[in-house]
């Protein structure tokens, strides 16, 4: 009654909800309306208080294997500490309340954020521009493959169409290349893993009249500084094409070297994975595009004119050879840019230099210290590793039956999450402890992996059969080790790794081994059935 008595006129009888209940039919048709039940899942109406529901979702926790439980060494994923004093800005009203498409006058700290965090992130890469728009960074890629395109097609060389890209590149620079429209062309790699130069040369060469750009990610996807980048970017620049340089391992170079300045043209960054903010899930995620100066006319934005002044060059270039919108909405994914804007301030140039050196050395330091049991496939010429080392377990098959996804699995019993299982190589394991990782930390998952190294030399010595050990039983369970019958050749304890974990901080895996091909083969759904009742 008080809020119909604000709208209503002096005097005037104000409704009954009743009245309004009988007099006022619902908008949605008759014959849209639905008459089968929903939500019917038990989740859904077997927790009716908060405590019931604080403990479910306790249950959940327990489950996860996450980073407030161990390091998670994903190689080229960057799971990295997002610290809650970066996070805490983006839920306030200020930034989480403001629709994308405000007017200019209520965007105007937006702006000032989009602005100050575009030019930090142009010094720690050497360009000249850069837009925020892109949500991810394989949408990075795509805008920045446009740009390219849109130069060549400003130049009246529209027909160049040729992407040169190794076979080291991420996965998703080919089906980039695609989407953009360019006939990928791939380079072949030498045996330590870095790009083929003569091979290169040559396609340059062969392709030269068509050349658009030569894809590469720096340091490579293999893990290693390539020491000739420089003459690559020139060799590709000699021949009219642009070079791409892929910022997904950019957590390896800020503070050290910019790609802007040792020849790249056009590179994406992971918001979500060096600067900080929070990586997987689904999101959400930003992967902007940066441009040397003569491809800032052709980043993409929108037409609304709701982004930065001058990030997408004149008028006339913008409506001539512009790229035009890669998002929804203007400033992309900017609820989350004020994570990464906190990252930056609270770090400063002196802390992100430190943070990328200690990144290094920490790679470094895992690579050495597990030599001995696990070669590290690609070094270079020094026997160095950039941010990341991928150990090589290729020779376990043969002498114990042992794969890289056994040591996978093991490693939850002994409470860590498992590295990149197989890529960018079969059957090995791509470590990266990030910056984030203390001593402590970084030793207790070398002498978990260790452990692992000698269970499996105890199958190569005959003590365990290749079919029925420790490795090949991994994850045990709580429940799988308490059943009374145990048929396995090695005692309960070693199972559970209980020796060499934490006592007081045991993860128990909540699954036992599945099939994961067969799961990959033969899909199906694990839901309550229909017409199962509650």
């Amino acid at each position: 009654a008080l809020l119909w008595s604000v709208f209503a006129k002096d005097g005037q009888a104000l409704p009954t909800f009743d009245a309004l209940e009988k007099g006022i039919e619902p908008l949605i048709p008759a014959e849209l309306r639905r008459t089968s039940a929903y939500l019917t899942h038990p989740v859904f109406n077997s927790h009716h208080s908060e405590t019931g529901m604080l403990r479910y979702i306790r249950a959940l926790s327990d489950k996860d294997l996450a980073l407030d439980r161990s390091m998670i060494p994903l190689g080229s994923c960057t799971m990295k500490l997002n610290a809650t004093s970066e996070m805490i800005p983006i839920t306030w009203p200020e930034f989480a309340n403001v629709h994308p498409f405000a007017p200019a006058e209520q965007l105007q700290g937006y702006q000032l954020l989009d602005e100050q965090l575009r030019a930090w992130l142009c010094q720690a890469t050497g360009y000249a521009g850069i837009s925020l728009q892109p949500n991810a960074g394989s949408q990075g890629e795509y805008a920045g493959l446009l740009a390219i395109k849109a130069f060549h097609a400003s130049r009246g060389e529209a027909h160049r169409n040729i992407c040169l890209i190794p076979s080291s590149a991420h996965g998703t620079n080919p089906a980039s290349a695609q989407m953009a429209g360019l006939q990928v062309v791939v380079t072949q790699c030498d045996e330590n893993g870095n790009v083929d130069m003569a091979d290169l040369q040559a396609q340059c060469e062969k392709h030269s009249a068509n050349l658009a750009c030569v894809m590469i990610t720096y340091p490579s996807t293999h893990g290693v500084f390539e020491t000739t980048v420089k003459e690559l970017c020139a060799l590709v620049h000699s021949h009219g094409g642009r070079v791409y340089v892929d910022g997904a391992n950019m957590n390896a170079l800020v503070g050290v070297a910019a790609p802007g300045e040792f020849g790249g043209d056009v590179s994406h960054l992971n918001l979500h994975k060096t600067f900080c903010i929070p990586h997987g899930g689904g999101g959400p995620g930003v992967g902007p595009v940066c441009v040397v100066a003569d491809l800032v006319p052709f980043l993409p934005g929108h037409r609304t004119g709701a982004e930065p002044a001058g990030v997408c060059g004149t008028p006339e270039e913008q409506d001539t050879f512009r790229v035009g919108a890669v998002s929804a909405a203007p400033l992309g994914n900017a609820a989350v840019l004020p994570i990464s804007w906190m990252y930056i301030r609270m770090m400063g140039a002196d802390g992100l230099k430190h943070a990328t050196e200690a990144a290094i050395l920490a790679a470094n330091y895992i690579s050495k210290r597990l030599a001995p049991h696990y070669p590290t496939l690609y070094a270079s010429a020094n026997g160095h590793v950039a941010h990341e080392c991928i150990l090589d377990l290729r020779g376990l098959k043969e002498t114990s039956g042992v794969m890289a996804e056994d040591v996978a699995k093991r490693l939850m019993d002994y409470g860590f999450h498992a590295p990149t299982l197989s890529f960018p190589v079969a059957n090995t394991l791509m470590v990266e402890p990030t910056e984030s990782e203390t001593l402590e930390e970084l030793d207790r998952f070398i002498a978990a992996m260790i452990a692992i190294r000698e269970e499996v030399r105890r199958v190569e010595k005959g003590e365990w059969p290749q079919d029925d050990n420790p490795l090949k039983n991994a994850p045990h369970t709580a429940d799988s080790l308490m059943k009374a019958d145990w048929p396995h050749p090695y005692a309960r304890d070693v199972g559970a790794a209980s020796a060499s974990t934490r006592a007081h901080a045991k993860y128990w895996p909540p699954v036992g081994r599945i099939d994961n091909v067969y799961g990959d083969r033969n899909l199906f759904c694990s839901c309550v059935p229909v017409g199962e009742p509650d």
